[in-house]
C-alpha cells in the first residue's frame, strides 16, 4: 500500500507542487486548505506523514499539531514555517512536531525530509522493557518517564532521545550518530535542533531539582553520566 501524505496548507500554489511531485515519487496524497478541514480529513483517516503549515486561516499549524498529539496520534509532522524563527521551531517541537522546514524551501530537500521520516516510521521499534539509571526510570512498553517517582511527560521525540541515552549509559553519543538514530538523517551545521531537544529534555528532568544526567561533551556529543 502506497504511504498516505497529508497536505494541510491555504498556499494553494505549494499545495498544487506537492500533490503533484509526491504523487509522482509514488505517494497517496490528500490536501486540505486550512487546519480545521485538515483536522476533519485526519479524523476519518490517518496519515502516514502529515505536512503541516503553521500559518493557515481557522487554525494555525501549531494546534492542529497540539490537537493531533493529545488525540494520540503519532504520525510524524513535517511543519512549513514562513521565516527561520528559533521561537517558532521551539514552539512546534515542543508541541510534537518532528521536523521542520523554512520557506521557500527547495523541493529536493523536502522529499529527502519526507523519506527520512517516513523511514523512521516504518523502522521496528528497539525492544520494550525497562531502563533505569540512577533514580531515572524509563518504561519503553508503557511509554512512560519516572524520577524519583515524578512522572516526566515527554512529547514523543524527547522519549525517543532519553531512549537513545538510556540504552548508552556512560557512552558518549556524537551528534551525527544521534541525528541518524532519532531524525534518520543529518541537519545541516548550521540546525541547532539537536541542542533544542537536549535543552528541552534536560528541562524536564531537572524540573524537581534534580542533578543533570546528560552532560556535553565539548567537540564529541553528549553522554548520560550522573557526574555534574
Amino acid at each position: 500500500m502506497r504511504p498516505h501524505i497529508a497536505v494541510i496548507d491555504d498556499d494553494e500554489k505549494i499545495t498544487a507542487l506537492l500533490r503533484r511531485s509526491l504523487a509522482f515519487e509514488g505517494y497517496e496524497v490528500t490536501t486540505a486548505p486550512d487546519g480545521a478541514e485538515g483536522l476533519k480529513q485526519l479524523a476519518g483517516r490517518q496519515a502516514d506523514l502529515v505536512i503541516l503549515d503553521v500559518m493557515m486561516p481557522k487554525m494555525d499549524g501549531w494546534e492542529v499539531c497540539r490537537r493531533l498529539r493529545e488525540a494520540g496520534v503519532a504520525s510524524p509532522v513535517l511543519m512549513l514555517t514562513a521565516k527561520d524563527d528559533v521561537t517558532d521551531r521551539v514552539r512546534g517541537l515542543d508541541l510534537g512536531a518532528d521536523d521542520y522546514l523554512v520557506k521557500p524551501f527547495a523541493l529536493e530537500e523536502l522529499m529527502a525530509r519526507v523519506r527520512a521520516l517516513l523511514r523512521r516510521k516504518s523502522d521496528k521499534p528497539e525492544s520494550g522493557g525497562q531502563y533505569k539509571y540512577e533514580d531515572l526510570l524509563l518504561d519503553v512498553d508503557g511509554r512512560e518517564t519516572l524520577r524519583n517517582d515524578r512522572r516526566i511527560d515527554l512529547t514523543a521525540k524527547e522519549f525517543d532521545l532519553l531512549h537513545l541515552f538510556m540504552q548508552n549509559p556512560k557512552r558518549v553519543l556524537s551528534r551525527d550518530l544521534i541525528m541518524e538514530r532519532i531524525w534518520g538523517y543529518d541537519y545541516s551545521g548550521e540546525s541547532n535542533v539537536l541542542e533544542v531537544y537536549v535543552a528541552m529534555l534536560r528541562q524536564k528532568l531537572e524540573e524537581g531539582g534534580e542533578k543533570r544526567l546528560i552532560q556535553t561533551v565539548r567537540g564529541a556529543g553528549y553522554v548520560l553520566k550522573g557526574d555534574s
